[in-house]
């Protein structure tokens, strides 16, 4: 289900460059995750069920630069806010690594250890800022 209605979809026109929707001016164009020129229409289909690191990074850096938005990109992939933040907070912290699925059970693993280590020990643990929603 897409964030725009099939009226506003067609309204959208390309103009110097940038798509413009409303009010909205959208660039055509993007740098992708490996320094290639991204379109709409190179990004990732929507009806993916494998999300591999190359497609994850081509969605954040599509919305990185405003050829979507993170509510087009999450109707438009089926995901949640939490999974894309959590892909590009990956990324902004690992680079591409980060975006490996077993990097990121290996992160929640070591950070669930700490937090019970300091429950053991009587201390307050810090508010859980990766919630299990990777």
């Amino acid at each position: 289900m897409s964030a725009y209605s099939c009226t506003e979809l067609s309204a959208n026109r390309v103009f110097g460059g940038y798509m413009e929707s409303g009010r909205q001016r959208k660039p055509e164009r993007v740098i992708g995750p490996f320094g290639e020129a991204l379109s709409l229409s190179d990004l990732p289909k929507n009806n993916v069920t494998r999300w591999v690191i190359r497609r994850k990074a081509e969605v954040v850096a599509a919305v990185n630069g405003g050829l979507l938005s993170l509510e087009e990109a999450c109707a438009r992939y089926d995901l949640s806010f939490e999974e894309f933040l959590s892909w590009q907070d990956s990324i902004e912290k690992s680079g591409l690594p980060g975006l490996r699925i077993s990097y990121l059970s290996k992160y929640r693993t070591e950070h669930r250890a700490t937090q019970d280590k300091l429950e053991q020990s009587g201390s307050q643990p810090s508010k859980d800022s990766y919630p299990d929603s990777y």
